[in-house]
């Protein structure tokens, strides 16, 4: 069955140090999540600007723990964004089989919204019964 989680998250991106040349930059990830999803996660991103402003892109992997629909575990996420002249285009989904305790057998999308500096999530995930 299918289901929609709706509500707010808090983020921290913090610089890692590494090797990387420029154009690219590596990232670590908190977040607080509030609304169907309570919980928080953690994770790295991998990003890059293009040579012309607008454009750019990230990589990410982040585990989730927490409940959402009432069931409690954790899963992870795998985002792939671009940002081709400021048309955005994002995917983020539940990597398969990631699910564990309760949230075994996820799967799932989850979109971001950021408006007026809040950052919201539309999660569409079903779990087996």
């Amino acid at each position: 069955m299918s289901h929609t989680a709706r509500g707010t998250f808090e983020v921290t991106l913090t610089p890692l140090t590494s090797e990387l040349a420029p154009p690219m930059g590596g990232f670590s990830i908190d977040k607080t999540f509030a609304g169907d999803l309570v919980g928080t996660s953690v994770g790295q991103m991998l990003s890059a600007m293009g040579g012309v402003e607008g454009s750019a892109g990230y990589v990410a992997i982040e585990v989730v723990t927490g409940t959402l629909g009432g069931r409690k575990g954790s899963f992870v996420l795998q985002h792939s964004a671009t940002m081709d002249r400021g048309r955005p285009s994002m995917s983020i989904t539940v990597l398969p089989d990631s699910g564990t305790d309760e949230l075994l057998g996820l799967v799932g999308s989850l979109e971001i919204q950021i408006d007026g500096g809040e950052h919201r999530y539309v999660f569409e995930y079903s779990l087996p019964q």
